[in-house]
Parts: C-alpha cells; structure tokens; sequence
C-alpha cells in the first residue's frame, strides 16, 4: 500500500493511513482548531504527518492524543510540538506513565537484533516524551462547537488503551483495541482475558452507521467490532483452557 494523506471519513473528521506499520492517524476539526489523534512511529515520520496536516489547510493543531503507549503511536509527539508548539498530549494516566517504558523496550529490541526494521536508525535516534494531560477514565476535549469523548473503556491490547468518540459525526477511533489490517496484537504487555469485555464497552458507543478507525487497516464497522469481539473471546477461552491430561491407553 501507498501513504494515503488525510482523507475525509465523516463531518470535518480525517484519517491518514501511513505504509510504514499500516498505522492511522487521525484529525478532527472543530471551530477552535484541530486534535490529532496518534503521531506515528518516528520523528521523520512525524515531519511528514506535520506535512500532510498542513497540506490540508482546515485549521491549527491544537492537541494531541496517544491512543496508547506503544512507539508507533506515540513516537511522533516530539516532532510534532515542535512543527505546532506546547500543544497538550492527551492519554490516559497508564499509558502516558509506560510511554518511555514501553518505547526504550522497543529500542532494545532493535540494538540486539530481536526486532528488525528497514527505518531502525529514525526509531533509534527519536525522543520518547510521553502525554502530558492524563486521565483515569473519561476526558472531555473541547473544539470549540465540538466535544470530543477520550475514554478509557477498559484494559486490552494495552493497559491504558483509550478510544476517541465525536458524537455528532458518530465517528470512534479505537487505536489498537481494533485492528483490520491484521489480528489483534496480542503482546506481552496485553489483557487477553480483559479484551473481550473492553470490546463490548466500545461496542455499546456505537450505532449502526458508525465509522469505527482502527489503529491499524480500514476503517469498519459495528458489525466489524462484533466479529472482532467474538474472535478475541475465542481465543481467551482457549487461553484459559487447562492443558489436555496424558493419554490413557486401554488395559489389555
């Protein structure tokens, strides 16, 4: 696939599809500036992100928003204050406080080889500043005439997943809680047994017609989120299962 710029997913809300990690990343507008949602996986990558949000010309980036800690969304902040100043870095209080964790572990994964990269050095050479507005449970980001939901539905892909909710274009970004262009990443540092029940709190935000943009892939549907909430029970469940016992061979 190819970098898709900002294209227009609901009323003045944007989506980016980058190539690099297939990761998104999200603009909404209202009449007091713009909140982006995750800065991507580099400070060059960010630039470029910086780039494509200026090319689009709505308006001035007035807040940031990690969905979660890993480095893919949240390597960007740096670049990116300094392309639209000390705007704030919205993320729940979990994630903003294993953000720098969470991004060294990755950086030592690619010194000793463990992890691979064809754009390692940028990884490498980019600083880790973490969310500087936090909250435990829900957020309220004020456009101006928008609100905007930050929600913490639950523990998951991370322990600090949040979702991105504007209401009245009925639009949710859920970060890495879904994902389409791939199965849900299931790390070390994931709640697979909390997953499913995370899911059906997103599922309760949604409606028939809304735009659901994943962390990762196209943006879907509640029926999408369903399907992606049956497969992540599944798979708790065989998580769960004890191992099967030896096999008794009949008495002669």
């Amino acid at each position: 696939m190819h970098d898709t710029g900002f294209q227009e997913v609901a009323d003045r809300v944007w989506v980016a599809r980058y190539a690099w990690w297939d990761v998104n990343i999200g603009l909404i507008a209202g009449a007091d500036g713009l909140l982006l949602v995750d800065t991507h996986a580099s400070a060059v990558a960010a630039r470029q992100v910086a780039e494509d949000v200026r090319r689009l010309g709505v308006g001035p980036v007035t807040g940031l928003v990690n969905t979660h800690a890993h480095f893919d969304h949240t390597f960007g902040n740096d670049a990116l204050r300094s392309a639209f100043g000390p705007v704030p870095i919205h993320a729940t209080a979990e994630a903003a406080e294993t953000t720098v964790a969470a991004g060294e572990r990755m950086k030592d994964q690619l010194r000793s080889g463990e992890e691979h990269d064809e754009r390692a050095e940028e990884i490498l050479a980019t600083a880790i500043v973490p969310a500087d507005h936090t909250f435990s449970s829900v957020a309220v980001v004020e456009l101006g005439d928008r609100l905007v939901e930050l929600v913490h539905p639950g523990r998951g892909h991370t322990g600090g997943d949040l979702v991105v909710r504007v209401p009245d274009a009925d639009v949710l970004l859920a970060g890495d809680l879904v994902e389409e262009s791939g199965p849900p990443g299931i790390g070390p540092d994931s709640f697979l047994a909390e997953w499913p029940a995370t899911l059906e709190v997103v599922v309760r935000m949604l409606t028939a017609s809304s735009v659901v943009v994943p962390g990762h892939g196209r943006p879907v549907d509640r029926a999408f989120v369903l399907e992606q909430h049956a497969e992540l029970a599944r798979l708790a469940l065989d998580a769960q299962a004890p191992p099967p016992g030896p096999t008794m061979l009949p008495l002669a």
